[in-house]
Parts: C-alpha cells; sequence; structure tokens
C-alpha cells in the first residue's frame, strides 16, 4: 500500500530539474518575505499590502482545496465574508481583543465549513460545486436580512484593538507587521500541510480517488477534514481584512468573491504554492490601480479611452482570465515551475 504513493525514482536530469525548481520556490518565497518586511520603509502604503496579503491568504486557502484536493467550491465567499461579521461584531459589541476577535471568526468559518462540507462532499464534480454556491447564496440572503450585519450598509467602525491587551493595533505600521506575521505562520502551516502524508493523501485522491478508496481510504472524510480546514484559512483572511479596513460588506458574502478567488487562484498557478499569492497581487492591484493606469496609458496614447479603464474592471479582469486560460494553462507560477522540471532543452 505505501508503495504504490510513494515517489518513483526519476532520471539525474529529471530530479535535477525538480530541485532546482524547489530551491527557485524557496527563494521565491525568501525574496517575498524580505519585500513584505521592507514595503514600508519603501513608501508602499500599508494598509494595500495588508489588504494584498488578505486575498493572497484567502486564494491560498482556496487553492489547498481545488489545487491539492481538487474540489471546485464557489462557497468560499460565506468563510471569508461570514468570519469578517464575526470578528467585526465581536470587536464592536463585545470589545474583546484582537486574537479573540481572530479565533471567534476562524471558528465560525469551521463550523459553517463543516456543516457546508458535510451536506455537499457526498457529490462529486458540477454537483459539489452547484450545493457550495447555494449554501452560499443562503448565507449571503441570512447576512443580508440579520440586523446586526447592517444589511447593505454593513458592518462600519470595526475597531483593531490591541494585541493579547498589550500591544495596541491602531498604528497602521505596527497592525502592518502583525498581518504580516499572522500571514507567514498561515502559509508556513499550508506548506506544512502539503507536504505532509495527509497532503500527499489529498493528491491521491485528486489524481485517483477510486484508487484510493481501492487502498482502504475513506475519501470522504479526507475530502472534508481538507474542507474544514480551507474554510478556517480562508476564515482567517476575512477576519484580518475585517480589521484591516474596519469595515464589513455584504460584497465580502456573495458569489462573486467566490469566482474571483477562482481566478486568483488560476491566474498565480492552480496546484502550487505561491501561484495564488502571485494571482491574488496581479487581481487586487489591477482592481485597485486600474483607473491610474487607464489614466497613464490615455496621456501618453491620447486615446481618451483608456481613461475608462477603471469602471470597466470585471471587462480587463476576465480578458486576463481568458488569455491565461488559453496562453499559459497552468498559470504564471505554474509555467514558471513547468519550464524548471523540464530543465535546458537538449542540443
Amino acid at each position: 500500500m505505501s508503495g504504490y504513493f510513494s515517489t518513483p525514482r526519476l532520471a539525474a536530469p529529471t530530479r535535477l530539474a525538480s530541485g532546482s525548481a524547489a530551491r527557485m520556490s524557496r527563494y521565491a518565497g525568501a525574496v517575498m518575505l524580505i519585500l513584505l518586511v521592507l514595503a514600508p520603509q519603501a513608501g508602499v502604503y500599508p494598509i494595500f499590502v495588508m489588504k494584498i496579503l488578505c486575498f493572497a491568504l484567502f486564494a491560498a486557502a482556496f487553492n489547498l482545496l481545488l489545487g491539492f484536493t481538487g474540489l471546485l467550491s464557489f462557497g468560499h465567499a460565506a468563510f471569508f465574508g461570514g468570519a469578517g461579521y464575526v470578528t467585526g461584531y465581536a470587536m464592536k459589541t463585545w470589545g474583546v481583543s484582537a486574537e479573540v476577535g481572530l479565533v471567534a471568526g476562524v471558528a465560525t468559518a469551521s463550523v459553517v465549513g463543516l456543516l457546508m462540507g458535510a451536506l455537499a462532499i457526498r457529490r462529486q464534480g458540477i454537483y459539489f460545486s452547484m450545493i457550495t454556491l447555494a449554501l452560499a447564496q443562503m448565507f449571503f440572503f441570512v447576512c443580508l436580512q440579520t440586523p446586526v450585519t447592517g444589511g447593505e450598509d454593513g458592518m462600519q467602525g470595526i475597531p483593531r484593538g490591541s494585541l493579547f491587551g498589550a500591544l495596541p493595533l491602531f498604528s497602521d505600521m505596527t497592525f502592518y507587521y502583525v498581518v504580516v506575521a499572522i500571514f507567514v505562520a498561515a502559509f508556513a502551516l499550508i506548506v506544512r500541510i502539503v507536504h505532509s502524508p495527509f497532503g500527499q493523501l489529498l493528491k491521491a485522491i485528486k489524481e485517483n480517488e477510486a484508487r484510493a478508496v481501492s487502498l482502504g481510504f475513506d475519501a470522504n472524510r479526507f475530502k472534508l477534514l481538507a474542507f474544514v480546514l480551507s474554510a478556517a484559512l480562508a476564515g482567517l483572511a476575512g477576519s484580518m481584512k475585517a480589521l484591516v479596513l474596519g469595515f464589513e460588506t455584504l460584497t465580502d458574502v456573495h458569489w462573486t468573491m467566490s469566482g474571483s478567488v477562482i481566478l486568483m487562484t488560476l491566474v498565480g498557478g492552480m496546484g502550487t504554492l505561491t501561484g495564488p499569492v502571485i494571482g491574488a497581487l496581479v487581481v487586487v492591484v489591477l482592481e485597485n490601480k486600474l483607473g491610474e493606469i487607464g489614466a497613464g496609458l490615455a496621456s501618453m496614447t491620447g486615446l481618451e479611452w483608456f481613461a475608462t479603464l477603471g469602471e470597466s474592471v470585471t471587462l480587463v479582469t476576465g480578458t486576463i482570465f481568458i488569455v491565461c486560460v488559453l496562453t499559459f494553462r497552468r498559470g504564471i507560477m505554474g509555467e514558471v515551475l513547468a519550464r524548471m522540471r523540464r530543465g535546458p532543452k537538449r542540443m
């Protein structure tokens, strides 16, 4: 049984190429961490970087389910936005510290993920996706009608509080490094999960679920655990976003948010560790800076049409998605790693 899932022996060039890809991933992670630490000193707006980190963690959590387990969920917005609402309510109403608010949000996302996963995991393929979408939309209407969420006005004025009652988080710089530390810890957890025996089993289920079941593994139990882990990490991302921005709206629990995280994952590279982070960076930067980019193109070319790009974010992101699917199906990081694994061409 253990031999079936063991890594096959590779030829020397392939092993070298795989080792080069692994080293490149580690170097990319180290460079990314250095850039995050030095970003405020370089004049980068801390709130903007924290927002990118929240979406990057959201995409990495979703990739754990789609890229490594093979389950396409259209309901992750429920975990992302639901955790943000719970964290915001706990911080505003109960006056708890930041870590308690984050734990409350993660716990809520885990429970919702367990209930949703227990229902959806019984089906496969498109039926699984449609069940998650239906349940997420039910959750959206609950948030819309519940008075504590603020309805269409959203939940405003969410305080950041303090960390462990000793470190005030009112300063953007202080909170920035806290968010970076949480992101690094959560991302390290995802890396550990992927490279653990549990993660290898998830990959086996993705590749051939029937064969994994025939070897005695309870595939549904492992898929449900992966679903809950992904929901919990998505909830952590949503909770952090609520504290970073100070508000929570219905946009975060709408099905379009689930579509956005799918786009981030596919553009960056499904099934890679750093791909979703890059995808989140690309999508968030475009959504927030598209107006400035369009204004710059309009001034350089004299075409006023470019100035309206900021009003057509969905058009531009949709075009990027189509180009990505048609030209490099593995995503940005997926294509880079694929080239590294193939190694240099033989003369």
